[in-house]
């Protein structure tokens, strides 16, 4: 039998847990038929990031890797939800209270939403309907269903769950084929056949041994490290690229004006700093674009000006020298990837590509903004944490196959080396404490592309370690000195443990 009785501290609990969710819910689905990133958890994440201190960013990176925009996301995610079971118990005894931790909190999402660069005054409204939609849910639940019955309050938590999970399934929609998507314009754009092709690696640039890592990555499996905790979706019809600064006359630039151009296309393998010896990090593309030193040359570059600074729609920012844009490298604005407009995740409608150079320093995506100026007066996202200004990649190698178990007899050692802009001139192998062996080497058409490499082990039972190292186009070996990925990128000569049977 029902009866008429004031709900229990852990309804009220649940009450102020579910309506809180369901403002999450409906914040999230407002800004994605608006600004994505104004989405209330992306805000906060994005602030976080911002203005956590370097040493707990470094500790956290090395700890969980390239899933910490995630964990970080479902962390904050965690915390509103106990905030908000907290504020549910609270309203119980402590109305007033419980009204203004609401407000503060979602005031707290406004403020991060409205100063995210890119971003206006209209990315606070997410947030402000998210406190708006928690406070109107309690307000309901404390004025219908507080003194009602057990089956009326189960009614009252179901049907604000219903919303929650409505606004939920409507932001994945409304992500994909709704007003904020991206996809149609991306779909609708062919690209047009490059004006100087990609020159051909040759007949062995890929030695399609299973296990071995293609010649080209495909766009799904090509490495994603940014800041971005909600990728910036690009209107291409009021995509503009300016550049500025330190030149003669400033210009700006549409889609249709890039795509009038002389197009090239070019191998290029792109590689993180971050990258770990033997990481997977790094990933090699055909890229469809125009000259950056073209484009730049007519704007008329102040000799002066040694740095160019790229910015993305998101602010992010990278420095470039600016004498490698101009020492005839294929330095690029690139609009296709593998012969199709850039994914979304890889920078559609335009990404920088800069072989040579770690991708923190060369490689920004959803470019916006191109500036002249100089090292000593600007400095770019990672050098004001911690990181390097501009220096080469590193020559390094990864074994691929095998990883940890082998038949004993003839097996296919293989991987890839690297040394952007150098190219690698010999690879070698190292069974245990033996003598360095040489490998195969594939083909390759330019020294701004990794290479894959292989060699047969006459494997014999027991437990062994492989070793790779690379020389590079100069005749330079692989370093052997440990080193981590701060401040510079990673050294050190891959291994790994085989069990052979």
């Amino acid at each position: 039998m029902n009866t008429t009785q004031p709900a229990s501290p852990r309804a009220w609990a649940a009450a102020g847990l579910l309506a809180t969710l369901a403002g999450l819910a409906v914040g999230h689905l407002v800004a994605a038929f608006a600004a994505p990133r104004s989405a209330p958890l992306s805000a906060l994440s994005d602030t976080v990031i911002a203005i956590v201190p370097l040493e707990v960013s470094h500790w956290f990176i090395d700890l969980v890797g390239t899933l910490d925009k995630p964990l970080l996301v479902l962390g904050l995610a965690i915390g509103v939800a106990a905030a908000g079971y907290g504020i549910g118990r609270l309203w119980r005894t402590r109305p007033w209270p419980a009204r203004a931790a609401i407000v503060a909190f979602a005031l707290i999402g406004a403020a991060a939403a409205v100063t995210r660069p890119g971003l206006g005054a209209g990315a606070a409204m997410p947030s402000l309907l998210a406190g708006a939609v928690a406070l109107a849910g309690l307000q309901w639940w404390a004025s219908r269903f507080d003194t009602g019955t057990s089956t009326a309050r189960r009614g009252f938590l179901a049907a604000v769950g219903g919303v929650a999970a409505a606004a939920v399934a409507a932001s994945w929609w409304a992500g994909r084929v709704g007003p904020a998507a991206v996809e149609a314009d991306r779909e609708a754009l062919t690209l047009p056949e490059p004006d100087v092709p990609a020159v051909e690696p040759g007949p062995v640039a890929e030695f399609e041994q299973r296990g071995l890592s293609t010649y080209l990555t495909p766009n799904r499996d090509f490495y994603r490290i940014d800041t971005a905790i909600t990728v910036p979706r690009v209107d291409v019809d009021t995509w503009r690229l300016r550049v500025h600064g330190m030149v003669d006359r400033e210009r700006t630039y549409t889609m249709d004006d890039l795509l009038g151009r002389e197009l090239i296309e070019r191998d290029i393998t792109l590689c993180c700093v971050s990258n770990q010896v033997g990481g997977d990090l790094i990933g090699n593309a055909r890229w469809l674009g125009v000259s950056l030193a073209d484009l730049l040359a007519e704007s008329g570059v102040n000799a002066a000006a040694d740095q160019l600074v790229s910015r993305s729609t998101d602010g992010w920012t990278a420095g470039s020298p600016t004498d490698l844009v101009f020492d005839g490298r294929d330095a690029m604005i690139a609009l296709g990837m593998n012969g199709e407009p850039l994914p979304v995740d890889h920078g559609w409608p335009a990404r920088l590509v800069i072989p040579g150079l770690y991708g923190y320093v060369s490689a920004t995506k959803w470019l916006t903004d191109l500036e002249l100026t100089t090292f000593d007066a600007y400095d770019a996202y990672w050098i004001t944490r911690g990181w390097s200004t501009p220096k080469p990649i590193k020559t390094q190698s990864r074994i691929d196959t095998p990883r940890s178990k082998a038949d004993s007899g003839t097996v296919v050692v293989a991987g890839v080396a690297w040394a952007q802009h150098r190219g690698i001139s010999a690879v070698e192998l190292r069974v245990d404490d033996g003598e360095w062996t040489p490998c195969q080497l594939s083909d390759v058409a330019t020294t701004d592309t990794w290479r894959q490499w292989l060699i047969e082990w006459d494997a014999e039972p027991g437990d062994h370690t492989l070793t790779v190292r690379a020389t590079d186009g100069d005749g330079v070996p692989q370093t052997s000195e440990v080193q981590g990925v701060i401040p510079d990128g990673a050294t050190g000569l891959h291994s790994v443990r085989i069990s052979v049977g």
